[in-house]
Protein backbone atom coordinates (compact mmCIF):
# COMPACT_ATOMS: atom_id res chain seq x y z
CA UNK A 1 0.00 0.00 0.00
CA UNK A 2 1.13 3.68 -1.09
CA UNK A 3 2.57 5.31 2.15
CA UNK A 4 0.68 8.52 1.78
CA UNK A 5 -2.84 6.37 1.32
CA UNK A 6 -1.89 4.53 4.67
CA UNK A 7 -0.91 7.11 6.62
CA UNK A 8 -4.20 9.30 5.68
CA UNK A 9 -6.99 6.14 5.45
CA UNK A 10 -7.92 7.36 1.53
CA UNK A 11 -8.32 5.60 -1.45
CA UNK A 12 -5.66 7.82 -3.52
CA UNK A 13 -2.47 9.82 -2.39
CA UNK A 14 -4.18 12.80 -3.12
CA UNK A 15 -4.21 16.15 -1.00
CA UNK A 16 -6.26 19.03 -1.67
CA UNK A 17 -4.59 22.13 -1.44
CA UNK A 18 -5.68 24.56 0.88
CA UNK A 19 -6.90 27.18 -0.69
CA UNK A 20 -7.43 30.42 1.48
CA UNK A 21 -10.50 31.53 1.82
CA UNK A 22 -11.77 29.49 -0.72
CA UNK A 23 -11.56 25.50 0.31
CA UNK A 24 -14.84 25.35 2.52
CA UNK A 25 -17.26 21.79 3.26
CA UNK A 26 -18.51 21.55 -0.31
CA UNK A 27 -15.33 21.11 -2.26
CA UNK A 28 -13.81 19.52 1.11
CA UNK A 29 -16.45 16.69 1.47
CA UNK A 30 -16.71 16.17 -2.60
CA UNK A 31 -13.07 15.61 -2.84
CA UNK A 32 -12.92 13.12 0.53
CA UNK A 33 -16.08 11.03 -1.02
CA UNK A 34 -14.27 10.90 -4.30
CA UNK A 35 -11.01 9.21 -2.48
CA UNK A 36 -8.75 12.19 -2.00
CA UNK A 37 -7.89 14.17 1.50
CA UNK A 38 -9.99 17.60 1.23
CA UNK A 39 -8.62 19.85 3.23
CA UNK A 40 -10.57 23.15 4.78
CA UNK A 41 -9.06 26.17 5.02
CA UNK A 42 -9.13 27.70 8.74
CA UNK A 43 -7.60 31.31 7.33
CA UNK A 44 -10.20 33.71 8.54
CA UNK A 45 -11.98 31.73 10.82
CA UNK A 46 -12.99 31.58 14.57
CA UNK A 47 -13.34 28.46 16.67
CA UNK A 48 -17.04 28.71 16.21
CA UNK A 49 -17.01 28.64 12.28
CA UNK A 50 -14.52 26.07 12.21
CA UNK A 51 -16.18 24.00 13.92
CA UNK A 52 -19.54 24.53 11.75
CA UNK A 53 -17.45 23.47 8.68
CA UNK A 54 -16.50 20.47 10.35
CA UNK A 55 -19.71 19.51 10.89
CA UNK A 56 -20.83 20.67 7.35
CA UNK A 57 -18.04 18.05 5.73
CA UNK A 58 -19.13 15.09 7.94
CA UNK A 59 -22.79 15.55 7.18
CA UNK A 60 -21.82 14.96 3.51
CA UNK A 61 -18.82 12.25 3.46
CA UNK A 62 -17.46 9.53 6.01
CA UNK A 63 -13.98 10.01 4.68
CA UNK A 64 -11.18 11.25 6.03
CA UNK A 65 -10.37 14.86 5.76
CA UNK A 66 -8.26 17.88 6.82
CA UNK A 67 -7.91 21.20 8.72
CA UNK A 68 -4.75 23.72 7.37
CA UNK A 69 -3.83 25.77 10.22
CA UNK A 70 -1.43 28.90 9.21
CA UNK A 71 0.24 29.13 12.10
CA UNK A 72 0.94 33.04 11.96
CA UNK A 73 -2.52 33.48 12.58
CA UNK A 74 -3.04 34.95 15.48
CA UNK A 75 -6.19 32.78 16.93
CA UNK A 76 -3.99 29.49 16.01
CA UNK A 77 -3.94 28.44 19.61
CA UNK A 78 -7.23 28.33 19.24
CA UNK A 79 -8.20 26.72 16.35
CA UNK A 80 -5.84 23.64 17.30
CA UNK A 81 -7.64 23.05 20.06
CA UNK A 82 -10.86 22.99 18.00
CA UNK A 83 -9.19 20.31 15.87
CA UNK A 84 -8.36 18.40 18.46
CA UNK A 85 -12.25 18.82 20.33
CA UNK A 86 -13.54 17.81 16.70
CA UNK A 87 -11.06 15.01 16.77
CA UNK A 88 -10.11 15.81 13.31
CA UNK A 89 -8.06 13.20 11.76
CA UNK A 90 -5.41 15.19 9.96
CA UNK A 91 -3.96 18.37 10.30
CA UNK A 92 -1.33 20.29 7.45
CA UNK A 93 0.34 23.23 8.66
CA UNK A 94 2.04 26.25 7.16
CA UNK A 95 2.87 29.01 7.69
CA UNK A 96 5.49 29.14 10.86
CA UNK A 97 6.64 26.20 13.20
CA UNK A 98 4.31 23.73 14.18
CA UNK A 99 6.62 22.80 17.41
CA UNK A 100 4.58 24.13 20.40
CA UNK A 101 1.54 22.17 19.07
CA UNK A 102 3.13 18.76 18.00
CA UNK A 103 2.56 16.94 21.24
CA UNK A 104 -1.06 18.03 21.38
CA UNK A 105 -1.62 16.68 18.35
CA UNK A 106 0.13 13.64 18.76
CA UNK A 107 -1.56 13.12 22.12
CA UNK A 108 -4.74 13.39 20.36
CA UNK A 109 -4.16 11.01 17.23
CA UNK A 110 -4.05 13.58 14.46
CA UNK A 111 -1.53 13.19 11.65
CA UNK A 112 0.03 16.15 10.93
CA UNK A 113 1.69 17.45 7.38
CA UNK A 114 3.92 20.34 7.34
CA UNK A 115 4.03 22.11 3.79
CA UNK A 116 7.86 23.14 3.23
CA UNK A 117 9.61 25.04 0.70
CA UNK A 118 13.11 23.57 1.34
CA UNK A 119 15.62 21.12 2.34
CA UNK A 120 16.28 22.88 5.59
CA UNK A 121 12.61 23.16 6.95
CA UNK A 122 12.10 19.97 6.01
CA UNK A 123 14.46 18.09 8.05
CA UNK A 124 13.60 20.64 10.84
CA UNK A 125 10.07 19.07 10.48
CA UNK A 126 11.04 15.61 10.57
CA UNK A 127 12.72 16.24 13.82
CA UNK A 128 9.62 17.69 15.18
CA UNK A 129 7.53 14.46 15.09
CA UNK A 130 5.31 15.30 11.55
CA UNK A 131 4.16 12.44 9.54
CA UNK A 132 4.92 13.33 6.76
CA UNK A 133 6.45 16.63 4.67
CA UNK A 134 4.59 18.46 1.37
CA UNK A 135 7.20 19.42 -1.22
CA UNK A 136 5.89 22.71 -2.52
CA UNK A 137 7.34 24.37 -5.65
CA UNK A 138 7.26 27.84 -6.82
CA UNK A 139 4.89 26.81 -9.23
CA UNK A 140 1.91 26.88 -7.15
CA UNK A 141 -0.44 29.53 -6.50
CA UNK A 142 -0.54 32.03 -3.99
CA UNK A 143 2.36 32.35 -1.46
CA UNK A 144 5.34 30.58 -2.73
CA UNK A 145 9.00 29.85 -1.72
CA UNK A 146 12.16 30.04 -4.51
CA UNK A 147 12.88 26.55 -5.48
CA UNK A 148 10.75 24.55 -8.30
CA UNK A 149 9.04 21.39 -7.33
CA UNK A 150 11.66 19.41 -10.05
CA UNK A 151 14.36 20.64 -7.82
CA UNK A 152 12.68 20.49 -4.41
CA UNK A 153 10.86 17.21 -4.20
CA UNK A 154 13.92 14.92 -4.81
CA UNK A 155 16.44 16.92 -2.51
CA UNK A 156 13.74 16.42 0.01
CA UNK A 157 13.20 12.85 -0.58
CA UNK A 158 16.75 11.95 -0.48
CA UNK A 159 17.58 13.02 3.33
CA UNK A 160 14.15 12.83 5.21
CA UNK A 161 12.90 9.29 6.66
CA UNK A 162 8.88 10.43 5.81
CA UNK A 163 6.33 10.76 3.06
CA UNK A 164 7.09 13.24 1.06
CA UNK A 165 3.87 15.09 -0.76
CA UNK A 166 4.76 16.71 -4.05
CA UNK A 167 2.75 20.27 -4.63
CA UNK A 168 3.01 22.41 -7.41
CA UNK A 169 2.97 22.27 -11.08
CA UNK A 170 0.52 19.30 -11.13
CA UNK A 171 -2.72 19.13 -12.98
CA UNK A 172 -2.87 15.83 -14.94
CA UNK A 173 -1.38 12.56 -14.45
CA UNK A 174 1.73 13.19 -16.30
CA UNK A 175 2.88 15.22 -13.27
CA UNK A 176 1.87 12.68 -10.97
CA UNK A 177 3.84 10.40 -12.28
CA UNK A 178 6.54 12.59 -13.19
CA UNK A 179 6.57 13.50 -9.12
CA UNK A 180 6.46 9.51 -8.38
CA UNK A 181 9.50 9.43 -10.53
CA UNK A 182 11.08 12.33 -8.82
CA UNK A 183 10.60 10.48 -5.25
CA UNK A 184 7.24 11.79 -3.61
CA UNK A 185 4.70 9.35 -2.68
CA UNK A 186 1.44 11.72 -2.88
CA UNK A 187 0.53 15.24 -4.76
CA UNK A 188 -1.05 17.97 -3.34
CA UNK A 189 -3.72 19.38 -5.78
CA UNK A 190 -4.53 23.07 -5.82
CA UNK A 191 -5.10 25.23 -8.98
CA UNK A 192 -6.75 22.00 -10.61
CA UNK A 193 -9.72 22.08 -8.25
CA UNK A 194 -10.10 25.68 -8.36
CA UNK A 195 -12.54 25.25 -10.93
CA UNK A 196 -14.02 22.60 -9.64
CA UNK A 197 -17.90 22.38 -9.75
CA UNK A 198 -18.34 22.40 -5.94
CA UNK A 199 -15.62 25.26 -5.77
CA UNK A 200 -17.65 28.24 -4.30
CA UNK A 201 -16.02 31.13 -6.12
CA UNK A 202 -17.08 33.27 -8.83
CA UNK A 203 -17.81 32.60 -12.41
CA UNK A 204 -15.46 35.16 -13.44
CA UNK A 205 -12.62 33.78 -11.13
CA UNK A 206 -12.99 30.30 -12.46
CA UNK A 207 -13.47 31.52 -16.34
CA UNK A 208 -10.09 33.59 -16.05
CA UNK A 209 -8.10 30.25 -14.68
CA UNK A 210 -9.70 28.60 -17.40
CA UNK A 211 -9.15 30.91 -20.32
CA UNK A 212 -5.26 31.76 -18.89
CA UNK A 213 -2.23 31.03 -21.22
CA UNK A 214 0.58 29.27 -19.82
CA UNK A 215 2.90 32.66 -19.54
CA UNK A 216 -0.64 33.99 -17.64
CA UNK A 217 0.61 34.23 -14.32
CA UNK A 218 3.42 36.44 -12.46
CA UNK A 219 4.85 37.17 -9.07
CA UNK A 220 4.45 39.27 -6.64
CA UNK A 221 6.09 40.39 -3.77
CA UNK A 222 9.43 38.83 -2.69
CA UNK A 223 10.67 36.34 -0.37
CA UNK A 224 7.91 35.60 2.41
CA UNK A 225 5.42 37.78 0.74
CA UNK A 226 5.48 36.47 -3.09
CA UNK A 227 2.74 35.56 -4.44
CA UNK A 228 1.73 33.95 -8.03
CA UNK A 229 -1.49 34.81 -9.51
CA UNK A 230 -3.10 35.70 -12.95
CA UNK A 231 -1.77 38.92 -14.47
CA UNK A 232 -4.35 41.67 -14.24
CA UNK A 233 -5.03 45.31 -13.27
CA UNK A 234 -3.83 44.52 -9.08
CA UNK A 235 -0.79 43.05 -10.80
CA UNK A 236 -0.42 45.91 -13.46
CA UNK A 237 -0.86 48.45 -10.16
CA UNK A 238 1.45 46.42 -7.77
CA UNK A 239 4.40 46.54 -9.79
CA UNK A 240 3.76 50.17 -10.97
CA UNK A 241 3.98 50.87 -7.49
CA UNK A 242 6.69 48.98 -6.57
CA UNK A 243 8.84 50.45 -9.51
CA UNK A 244 7.90 53.67 -8.08
CA UNK A 245 9.20 52.69 -5.07
CA UNK A 246 6.11 52.70 -2.99
CA UNK A 247 6.40 52.18 0.89
CA UNK A 248 5.86 48.26 1.76
CA UNK A 249 2.63 50.08 3.99
CA UNK A 250 1.15 51.03 0.78
CA UNK A 251 1.60 47.66 -1.22
CA UNK A 252 -0.15 45.77 1.62
CA UNK A 253 -2.59 48.16 1.33
CA UNK A 254 -3.41 47.88 -2.19
CA UNK A 255 -3.65 44.12 -1.82
CA UNK A 256 -5.44 43.84 1.63
CA UNK A 257 -9.20 42.03 0.64
CA UNK A 258 -7.78 41.41 -2.83
CA UNK A 259 -8.50 37.86 -2.62
CA UNK A 260 -11.68 37.97 -1.15
CA UNK A 261 -12.36 40.83 -4.10
CA UNK A 262 -11.94 38.06 -6.83
CA UNK A 263 -13.96 35.23 -5.28
CA UNK A 264 -17.28 37.61 -5.53
CA UNK A 265 -15.96 38.55 -9.24
CA UNK A 266 -14.16 41.13 -9.29
CA UNK A 267 -11.16 40.03 -11.72
CA UNK A 268 -9.46 43.32 -12.36
CA UNK A 269 -8.37 44.66 -8.75
CA UNK A 270 -8.84 41.38 -7.41
CA UNK A 271 -6.33 38.78 -6.75
CA UNK A 272 -6.44 35.85 -9.22
CA UNK A 273 -4.39 33.43 -7.05
CA UNK A 274 -3.40 30.53 -9.16
CA UNK A 275 -0.25 28.13 -10.17
CA UNK A 276 1.35 27.90 -13.69
CA UNK A 277 -0.75 25.36 -14.74
CA UNK A 278 -3.82 27.15 -14.81
CA UNK A 279 -2.92 26.51 -18.74
CA UNK A 280 -3.73 23.12 -18.65
CA UNK A 281 -7.38 23.97 -16.83
CA UNK A 282 -9.30 24.25 -19.08
CA UNK A 283 -12.85 23.47 -18.31
CA UNK A 284 -15.02 23.38 -14.56
CA UNK A 285 -16.27 19.93 -13.98
CA UNK A 286 -16.69 18.08 -10.62
CA UNK A 287 -13.98 16.97 -8.33
CA UNK A 288 -14.24 13.45 -8.67
CA UNK A 289 -13.70 13.80 -12.33
CA UNK A 290 -10.33 15.90 -11.61
CA UNK A 291 -9.45 13.32 -9.28
CA UNK A 292 -10.12 10.64 -11.78
CA UNK A 293 -8.13 12.57 -14.46
CA UNK A 294 -5.46 13.10 -11.98
CA UNK A 295 -4.71 9.41 -10.26
CA UNK A 296 -6.81 6.86 -12.34
CA UNK A 297 -4.70 7.77 -15.36
CA UNK A 298 -1.91 7.52 -13.66
CA UNK A 299 -2.28 3.75 -12.01
CA UNK A 300 -2.87 2.72 -16.07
Amino acid sequence: MNPITSLLGTQYPLIQGSLAHISTYPLVAAVSEAGGLGTLSSTGLNSKQLTLQIQRVRELTNNPFAVNLTLLDANVESLVNTVIDQKVPVVITSAGTPKKFIPALKQAGIKTLAVIPNVKIAQKMEKLGVDAVIAEGMESGGHIGQLTTMSLVPQVATVVNIPVVAAGGIADHRGVKAVQALGAQGVQIGTAFLVAKETPISPEYKRAVIEASDTATVVTGSGADAVRGIANGLTKRYFQMAADNAWPEELAELTTGSLQRAIHGDVTTGSLMAGQVAGMVTKEEPAVNIIRKLMVEAED
